[in-house]
């Protein structure tokens, strides 16, 4: 994904041969050790540099001509005797000389005549040089891998200008697109059959009509009396076919929550009418930065980076550290004094607020590396799935020198997620200046807003403004990278749950400290993924199979972060007017490969807990603490047939579980690949069910995506419960996140009893969860009394 990566390699590679009986393929059993997993790597070189063409292919000229053994005045350092000391004993030592100017003018003069010499012709030049054959023959092979490696930096040069060419005239054209009038009536032209507008229009009018339709319905719930919906589609609902029943197969709930049966019976088929998340979405805004604007634009990134070196080399007064929690928080009057010239915040608005947040933190890659994936959208997304759920280039604005990150602008699009539909995510557009500094070592990366001098590009809800924003890497001689993140942006408080009210406000939902947390923990996975040297337990028979596991972990990891959120306008409906109840349920049509196809059921609850984050973290990531959830296992054990270590926690890891079934039952052999993943700023115990013949393609080290994976798992937020100023209780945020497939048909309709089971399910998995690590608690409690000697009795 972000280049080759040059790691110390090991010729033993842990795990045992497959088996080709799927019976007795994963019988057996494994124990989770804590890995050393850092002393195992070499941070050298862990990410090879990432070269232009032209030097890749001069570094590869020189290599090939110092293997040939010929040199000239152009390659220094070898000669034909090169080969010829090959073949001598390892102990006599290789001689080198250079060609004399009079040999390379006859080899030059002949060149130009004859590329290509017959052996009597090299016979003879050799002879007239008193050179060898062997030193001519090798002499003209590097000749012509000279002039090849020319031709092709000439026609990189031409093909660069020719694309830069059609850039800009792919620009005015759309500019001049965008201002065609009608003759007629003097409005916007309309190209074709249907224009871009009219059929935005028509979407927005069907999403509004389905909006209408559920509004409608839920009314009725309330006061009894049915609306009508909308023109001839009134009787829409009742025309569809039976809804399909989904039996969860619940038993004996712990505690169930009832659901407002009579009220909801008033829907038409006893439907529930929930939003479908979008099968499509389009990037908001489609207006380039044009010619005479990219002047302003680079005004604007120098003004920015300023800003962000300062924000960076400057402490107190500008940044205030807490006593309590360590953290470096904004002071906004210094900031404002410092920067005046461009602190234009929006006034007169008691609704907006200030996040600005300062980390530092080591990340074991080279600053190369990071460039290359904060300039690539889609390798931005894969280094924070937590946190960018969708991202765009949407134009390159301005580039220096043609193949370097230095100089160059991007015009950008992001959508920023907390993993849980009760927090909005927030939109951007913002341009991205990268900047290198070779005198101190060290890259620099701002996003500043746009909006500044375009405003084709409307607001998001709630408002959210990047302001400067952006990171400073410094290179370090072990391999690894320092890390500097300076977060700060203008946000408006949207609809935000109450649960989730303190680590919004705090900054830490958004903040520096979950930027560098993610970023540290995903670079410690990409270097498992490409280190060769790391021992794994189980039925992992070859790197390749390793890399494959992984892949497919990764990709389960980044749809449960997008399917437990609000991104790509996805809603989510409660199932009570109740600020206490955090329940949460949509579906969703899915088509697209990588997934079941058909109609999915996502429920999602959050529950403030008073235990701390890695005790349930350790819990629910264990396999064995975790079959004791019954909604979960169904009272099967699960044991570990494969473990893959993904970073210096051991909790950070992969692991393929077998699901353990009675001898005598009909039950096929089930296996779960679970991911679980710790930082500072949350965790993460993602699993799903994957079919028998899939693991064994993945074994065999195929391309896993068409595999498909619907994960269900856990978020872990460690945060403080403040109920009053004077009492503040430690604890963590859990949310519990269940997807079914409620039916094959992505167009079927689900009914009560669906949404009944499977929220049944959320409150018997969080009831047993607390139950379990109360018992927990209490066995450890009453095991350290009983260490206790009791008090020695005077005599």
């Amino acid at each position: 994904m972000y280049g080759d990566c040059q790691v110390m390699s090991s010729s033993t590679v842990g795990g045992n041969p497959i088996s080709s009986d799927n019976s007795s393929l994963y019988n057996s059993t494994i124990q989770n050790p804590n890995f050393n997993f850092m002393a195992n790597i070499s941070p050298f070189n862990m990410f090879s540099p990432i070269l232009p063409k032209e030097e890749a292919a001069m570094a590869k000229t020189k290599e090939d001509l110092l293997e040939s053994g010929s040199g000239s005045e152009h390659i220094e350092g070898a000669s034909g005797n090169e080969h010829e000391a090959e073949q001598q004993p390892p102990t006599k030592l290789k001689r080198y000389h250079r060609h004399t100017a009079r040999q390379i003018q006859e080899m030059e003069s002949l060149f130009k005549e004859c590329p290509h010499p017959d052996d009597k012709q090299r016979l003879k030049l050799s002879q007239d040089l008193g050179l060898k054959p062997r030193q001519v023959k090798f002499w003209f092979q590097n000749r012509r891998t000279q002039m090849k490696a020319q031709q092709d930096r000439q026609e990189n040069v031409v093909l660069r200008a020719e694309n830069e060419s059609l850039k800009t005239e792919n620009y005015r054209l759309q500019a001049t697109l965008r201002n065609i009038v009608c003759p007629n009536c003097g409005g916007p032209a309309v190209l074709g059959e249907m224009g871009y507008d009219e059929q935005q229009l028509r979407i927005e009018n069907a999403r509004l009509k389905e909006e209408f339709e559920r509004v409608c319905c839920m009314v009725s719930q309330y006061n009894g009396r049915t609306m009508q919906a909308m023109g001839p589609n009134s009787d829409l609902m009742q025309q569809q076919p039976h809804s399909l029943e989904l039996d969860m197969g619940v038993g004996v709930g712990v505690y169930p929550r009832k659901l407002d049966e009579e009220h909801m019976s008033n829907c038409p088929s006893d439907m529930i009418p929930l939003p479908f998340m979008p099968e499509t979405s389009h990037f908001a805004g489609n207006t380039l930065i044009l010619e005479e604007e990219k002047s302003l634009a680079m005004e604007l990134a120098m003004s920015s980076m300023n800003e962000l070196l300062k924000m960076w080399q400057t402490d107190q007064p500008l940044w205030v550290q807490e006593a309590d929690t360590g953290k470096y928080i904004l002071n906004l009057e210094e900031y404002a004094r410092m920067f005046s010239w461009s602190a234009n915040l929006k006034q007169n608005s008691h609704q907006l607020r200030t996040e600005a947040t300062r980390d530092t933190a080591v990340v074991i890659m080279n600053s190369i590396t990071l460039v290359d994936a904060f300039l690539d959208a889609n390798k931005w997304m894969e280094l924070f799935p937590s946190i960018v759920s969708r991202a765009k280039t949407l134009q390159i604005v301005h580039t220096e020198v043609p193949g370097h990150a230095t100089g160059s602008i991007h015009l950008m699009y992001a959508e920023l997620q907390v993993l849980s539909p009760l927090v909005p995510t927030r939109e951007a557009h913002f341009l991205r200046y990268c900047q290198h500094n070779a005198e101190e070592g060290t890259w620099a990366i701002v996003d500043f807003p746009i909006d500044g001098f375009h405003n084709d590009y409307s607001s998001s809800f709630p408002y959210y403004k990047r302001r400067p924003s952006g990171c400073i890497i410094q290179d370090m001689p072990n391999g690894y990278s320092t890390v500097t993140w300076v977060e700060h942006a203008e946000v408006e408080d949207g609809p935000i749950n109450t649960v989730f009210s303190s680590l919004v406000s705090s900054g830490m939902a958004f903040g520096a400290q979950r930027w560098l947390a993610v970023l540290q923990r995903q670079c410690e996975r990409l270097a498992s993924l490409m280190a060769r040297n790391i021992p794994d337990l189980g039925v992992i028979p070859s790197p390749e199979a390793r890399k494959s596991v992984m892949n497919l972990a990764q990709r389960m990891i980044r749809t449960f972060c997008l399917n437990i959120s609000t991104c790509y306008g996805q809603s989510w409906t409660a199932l009570s007017e109740s600020a206490e109840d955090t329940v949460r349920i949509t579906t969703r049509r899915v088509t697209d490969p990588g997934q079941p196809n058909g109609l999915i059921l996502s429920a999602v609850s959050t529950t403030w807990m008073q235990f701390q984050h890695k005790q349930v973290f350790d819990f629910l990531r264990d396999e064995r603490s975790r079959a004791q959830l019954d909604v979960l296992s169904n009272g099967n054990s699960l044991n570990e047939v494969a473990h893959i270590a993904n970073g210096s926690n051991p909790g950070n890891c992969i692991s393929l579980l077998r699901i353990n079934v009675a001898s005598n039952s009909s039950q096929s052999v089930e296996l779960v690949l679970q991911e679980s993943c710790s930082d500072d700023s949350g965790s993460l115990v993602v699993y799903a069910t994957v079919d028998v013949d899939a693991i064994q393609m993945v074994m065999n080290g195929e391309d896993p995506s068409c595999i498909p994976v619907l994960p269900m798992g856990f978020v872990v937020v460690p945060i403080t419960n403040s109920n009053n100023e004077s009492t503040k209780e430690s604890g963590c945020l859990l949310t519990v996140c269940l997807q079914v497939q409620a039916s094959t048909m992505p167009n079927a309709k689900l009914n009560l009893s669906s949404v009944t089971a499977i929220n049944h399910h959320l409150c018997n998995i969080v009831q047993q969860i607390t139950a379990l690590l109360n018992n927990t608690n209490a066995a450890a409690a009453f095991t350290t009394d009983a260490d206790v000697p009791s008090p020695a009795v005077a005599d």
